[in-house]
């Protein structure tokens, strides 16, 4: 059994940003002015270290919400994932290993992309993002990778929509050897992970404690940052 990395989700947060400072001085990105930089993270669980980060770093903290392409015959696997206007991912691998069916998928990311439209007034007050990414280093955020189809969803999303200047993946673990990190090295200006593993079967595994976060929670942490 892999033994946990960290004690909890404020845990990996606190050496997530000790790994986000490093770079940014290191790299002077841009010349390290908190102004220029904005967390985005994915919520519900990325929030937490979301939150932890854009206090060490000084700045902003958003969400990106991107919600799981169910497949029709096992709702926990992620076939691929929708963003807020309908774009979505999808892993042709497990389309064609689940079958899914065309019809389905308009259903599908139709529903999900109502949800999103309820969880960002929820949790923002409104849908759009306008130029709140706009020529700022975003730091993408979420508390581990699994199958990659909602952090590869957000990624591709942000660089093609929302104007950033450059955008990090910033992750504590995810799987070694997988094709999400080549992919999101492909989108992302840099993608830095804590640890990578070969023995993999779910992100929790990683952690001692992972509870689950509350739609309540997350709207706590974001009325911190001028959302209602």
């Amino acid at each position: 059994m892999t033994a946990a990395l960290f004690r909890d989700r404020e845990h990996a947060g606190l050496e997530l940003a000790k790994k986000l400072l490093d770079y940014l001085k290191k790299y002077q990105i841009p010349s390290y002015m908190p102004a220029d930089l904005l967390v985005a993270a994915i919520p519900r669980g990325g929030v937490i270290l979301g939150d932890i980060i854009a206090e060490k770093l000084n700045c902003k903290l958003d969400v990106i919400i991107s919600r799981k392409i169910r497949s029709e015959f096992n709702e926990e696997f992620a076939l691929g994932a929708v963003m807020p206007d309908g774009d979505y991912f999808v892993n042709e691998g497990y389309a064609d290993m689940f079958h899914l069916r065309e019809e389905y998928l308009k259903k599908e990311v139709e529903f999900q992309r109502k949800e999103i439209s309820r969880r960002l007034l929820k949790f923002r007050g409104k849908v759009s993002y306008e130029s709140e990414f706009y020529n700022k280093v975003v730091i993408l955020v979420d508390d581990g990778i699994a199958t990659g189809a909602t952090i590869i969803a957000s990624a591709r999303w942000i660089k093609n929509n929302l104007k950033c200047k450059s955008l990090i993946v910033a992750v504590p673990v995810a799987p070694a050897n997988d094709k999400t990190i080549t992919i999101l090295e492909k989108i992302a200006d840099r993608v830095l992970i804590l640890r990578s593993e070969i023995m993999f079967s779910a992100v929790g595994q990683f952690y001692q404690s992972f509870d689950q976060v509350s739609d309540e929670e997350v709207k706590r942490i974001m009325e911190k940052y001028g959302y209602n």
